[in-house]
């Protein structure tokens, strides 16, 4: 009787998404959660009637939940003794923010793609970030149409290529102070580059990273990093070169640094580090890896500090 309870049980089980569906359907783990990083990566995001952020939002609560499988056979299927806490319970339908679920991730994500307003905030700390980031939040409410609203959805051209005019306005902002800070403070420009400035580029693609990977788009939040870089020694830096040289009649762009040479092979050192790293901890991230990569990154800067002060002596010039 209890084989057939049980047989009973499998054949009823119904692996597709609804409420209080149980978690034995989808019996193996790796194999849920595969199948759920798989359908999140497949959606269409540029699509409006693909809903992508309702439909990754779902399946990233499901993957997330713990199947509490007590007494799992041969086949990773539990007995009918599943207990009520061991069903996954998925909110399919949206509410009126269409956002999946009523946590405090869905809040976020409801904040996220609301229209912005500069409403006057209600808590002592919002009012205090209102304030901070107004300078930077009030012209680009004023220049840029925000595409989060349905009239201005067509706009999207015009808010893609305004956004990238105000990021070089102010990344120069941003060069230019640095610069006057390390005048001040006696701080030379190289190491104002290797600090400072390399921080302040990198913030927003640690936000994006983030922001990427906590929807599940790990391969998205890795290559963001590496294309960011790339971009910015194939791009960033060969442009504004090219620039100089056709306003001064093709003049040539003289570049002086102390121990430039040994710089770019330290470079490649820690390229290799970083892949030696991430194989050791078998591919995966974890804290860590963190901490390796923040051990690495801490030897480069000072290395790079004492090549610049000439502490080290490097034994190719250029």
């Amino acid at each position: 009787a209890n084989s057939s309870a049980d047989d009973e049980n499998k054949l009823t089980a119904k692996p597709r998404l609804q409420r209080e569906g149980s978690c034995a359907s989808l019996h193996n783990s790796l194999m849920r959660n595969s199948i759920f990083q798989l359908m999140i990566h497949t959606l269409d995001p540029l699509s409006n009637e693909g809903r992508f952020r309702e439909k990754a939002s779902i399946l990233h609560k499901m993957a997330k939940q713990k199947c509490k499988e007590e007494g799992p056979t041969a086949n990773g299927v539990g007995d009918k003794k599943l207990p009520n806490s061991s069903r996954v319970a998925v909110e399919v339908t949206p509410p009126m923010n269409g956002v999946a679920g009523g946590d405090q991730e869905g809040e976020e994500e409801e904040d996220e793609d609301q229209p912005l307003s500069l409403a006057w905030p209600d808590t002592p700390r919002k009012q205090i970030t209102y304030l901070l980031i107004l300078p930077i939040v009030l012209p680009l409410w004023l220049t840029l149409p925000d595409v989060r609203r349905e009239t201005s959805e067509r706009f999207f051209p015009i808010t893609f290529i305004g956004s990238i005019c105000w990021i070089a306005f102010f990344s120069y902002l941003m060069v230019w102070w640095a610069h006057q800070v390390g005048e001040t403070f006696w701080i030379t420009e190289e190491i104002m580059g290797l600090t400072i400035l390399a921080a302040g580029t990198s913030i927003p693609d640690l936000i994006t990273s983030v922001i990427v990977a906590r929807k599940g788009l790990g391969d998205m939040a890795v290559s963001s990093s590496v294309g960011s870089n790339i971009f910015d020694i194939t791009v960033g830096l060969p442009f504004p070169w090219l620039l100089y040289n056709i306003i001064n009649d093709f003049k040539p762009v003289e570049v002086s640094s102390n121990g430039l040479f040994c710089a770019i092979v330290l470079l490649f050192l820690m390229l290799l580090f970083v892949i030696i790293s991430i194989a050791a901890c078998e591919w995966k991230m974890s804290k860590f890896l963190g901490f390796l990569m923040f051990m690495l990154y801490f030897v480069f800067l000072v290395v790079s500090v004492l090549l610049e002060d000439k502490v080290i002596m490097c034994p190719v010039t250029v």
